[in-house]
């Protein structure tokens, strides 16, 4: 038991917890014709974060951010060159067997692997070779899951995926939104305790994203399943995170829920006019700004955190009105904004 109440076993609110965590690659670059260098990449850059027991997180930033690595190091597939990971109490670094040997209960690895499931977009861990339902068997025996667990689990994923038809059908045979759903069925057969989604959607087609996306709120909800998400579909993060962490450059540049990000991207509102007849910008509003003309209809622009209300009543004041609307920031370029300033710097 830790002194703030927490147990080392991962129970209590904190579940997963990253500290001061860098990951520095060696790589070698052309420098001239016939000469290479040495050059440090720092990939993640002196990363924390804790994440709570049945949390649905999303972990977003531009290609090359950090993402992948952080899953990685997450997963024990990568060691951090610094810092401190924990999962369920448990160090998953891979440099982590030999202390595991000699007696440290909070250094197993094989303990970590049969509490987490996980997919890469990118990669299948299916066999590519074997039908749908025979990878299942192999996972089944892999993670030793007790026939009736598998049996209830597969059940649940064949009925909320929509993965009956495919079960038959060899892996090399799906389609990208088919394996996609197979490869997270594959990874909660053995009741995983935290789910991390390297990039799930990539690639589907809107009904395919639509039914991951009702699974992984379902498994959320009913069975308390602690997920991290990474994307660059906002609608993921929209749809089912109610915290969003943000990395860039290696660095976390926010974290909290994801209406706060139109704060920190400095987003703004556009109020929508419809006047009468044609006439010149509007000007004089306080806090806004014309942004586009198109006929009778104008635009303007305000900050997202400025209530409405003054600016419509100025308008409505001032000029004739046939309608008008308020837009929210799109979340997209929210974080379009963020990337941008933090590359300025």
């Amino acid at each position: 038991m830790t002194t703030d109440g927490r147990t080392t076993d991962g129970q209590g609110p904190e579940f997963i917890a990253l500290e001061g965590v860098e990951k520095v690659f060696q790589v070698r670059r052309r420098a001239g014709r016939l000469r290479r260098v040495k050059q440090e990449v720092r990939a993640v850059d002196g990363v924390g974060f804790r994440i709570g027991r049945g949390e649905m997180v999303g972990y977003i930033g531009p290609n090359g951010a950090g993402k992948s690595t952080t899953i990685k190091m997450l997963t024990g597939i990568l060691v951090p060159s610094a810092g401190r990971i924990r999962v369920a109490g448990i160090d998953p670094s891979p440099s982590s067997r030999l202390r595991s040997s000699r007696g440290d209960p909070n250094r197993d690895r094989t303990r970590l692997a049969r509490r987490m499931g996980v997919v890469f977009g990118q990669r299948t861990t299916l066999w590519w070779d074997l039908p749908l339902k025979d990878s299942y068997e192999l996972v089944r025996r892999m993670y030793r899951v007790p026939y009736e667990t598998y049996r209830k689990n597969l059940d649940r994923c064949v009925e909320l995926l929509d993965l009956g038809p495919l079960l038959t059908v060899p892996v090399r045979q799906l389609s990208l939104g088919q394996r996609m759903r197979g490869d997270i069925a594959a990874a909660l057969l053995h009741d995983p305790e935290v789910l991390y989604l390297d990039e799930p959607t990539i690639g589907l087609d809107v009904i395919s994203k639509a039914r991951v996306r009702d699974f992984l709120r379902e498994v959320n909800a009913t069975l308390g399943t602690t997920v991290l998400l990474t994307t660059h579909d906002l609608t993921d993060i929209e749809q089912l995170c109610r915290r969003v962490m943000v990395i860039d450059h290696g660095r976390l540049v926010y974290d909290g829920d994801p209406d706060g990000l139109h704060g920190v991207g400095e987003s703004e509102r556009t109020l929508v006019v419809d006047l009468e007849r044609e006439l010149p910008p509007i000007e004089g509003v306080p806090g806004a700004r014309t942004v586009r003309v198109e006929g009778p209809r104008q635009w303007l622009a305000f900050p997202a955190s400025q209530s409405a209300a003054p600016v419509v009543a100025a308008v409505a004041e001032r000029w004739p009105l046939v309608d008008l609307s308020v837009r929210e920031p799109d979340i997209e370029d929210v974080i379009a904004r963020m990337y941008t300033r933090s590359a300025v710097k």
